[in-house]
């Protein structure tokens, strides 16, 4: 029972947020033209509010997003031509991260640094990971590929700890952002206040959501390694 237990508790730590957050998307996603204007069209709008009429908003297939780099919000197709209560809320989200970057928010400039540099380790990690069950079958050396793979978890595991640990920056980015801005300009339907906060928590909490599904890369490795 308490093996069961276990496996249940990591199943809902690794799991539960991803699914939450999905269902707190879909669930505002319609209907699909609650509002008038898109969330492409919002988010221009309110960057232009702010003057920030250098930051572009452009559409992706890699998810929404702010690039501090390129200067872009980007906006995935549901979101960019979407009208949605999710569209709209998701739009300023990543404005606020414009925002932030614009007033040179300190723990953004953080997390982008950290970001890049986990980028390399995570590289490294999944290469680690790949050689150390050939190492430690030519060596002969059991140890050396436990101590490979030990090498590469760490690594693997470095873009969830970043994001667990950036996470107040999100946390900034919906609530002392993007829900002041959509206050004072009036964006929201009075009713849809409240789902506009369950979805500033789902857009702050998407990263670490992802982060924590790619947990299972390790436990797949780690499979492969007692083989």
């Amino acid at each position: 029972m308490t093996i069961i237990f276990f496996i249940l508790l990591i199943a809902a730590v690794v799991f539960g947020p991803g699914i939450w957050v999905q269902r707190v998307l879909q669930r505002y996603s319609q209907p699909a033209d609650r509002y008038s204007g898109t969330g492409a069209q919002l988010a221009r709008h309110l960057l232009d509010k702010h003057g920030l009429t250098g930051v572009s908003v452009e559409l992706t297939a890699e998810g929404d997003h702010y690039d501090p780099d390129k200067k872009a919000v980007r906006l995935t197709e549901d979101k960019f031509n979407g009208r949605s209560l999710t569209a709209i809320t998701v739009a300023a989200h990543e404005v606020g991260h414009a925002i932030q970057d614009h007033d040179g928010y300190a723990p953004l400039k953080i997390r982008s640094r950290l970001v890049r540099a986990s980028r390399n380790v995570e590289k490294l990690g999944a290469a680690v990971l790949m050689i150390s069950p050939f190492v430690g079958a030519l060596t002969r050396t059991p140890g050396l590929s436990i101590l490979m793979f030990g090498a590469g978890l760490l690594t693997l595991g470095t873009s969830t700890l970043i994001h667990l640990a950036t996470l107040p920056t999100e946390f900034d980015a919906s609530f002392a952002r993007a829900l002041p801005m959509l206050d004072e300009h009036r964006i929201l339907k009075t009713v849809d206040r409240p789902h506009a906060r369950s979805l500033l928590r789902a857009a702050a909490l998407t990263y670490v959501a992802a982060s924590l599904m790619s947990l299972l890369n390790i436990a797949r490795w780690w499979a492969i390694l007692r083989r």
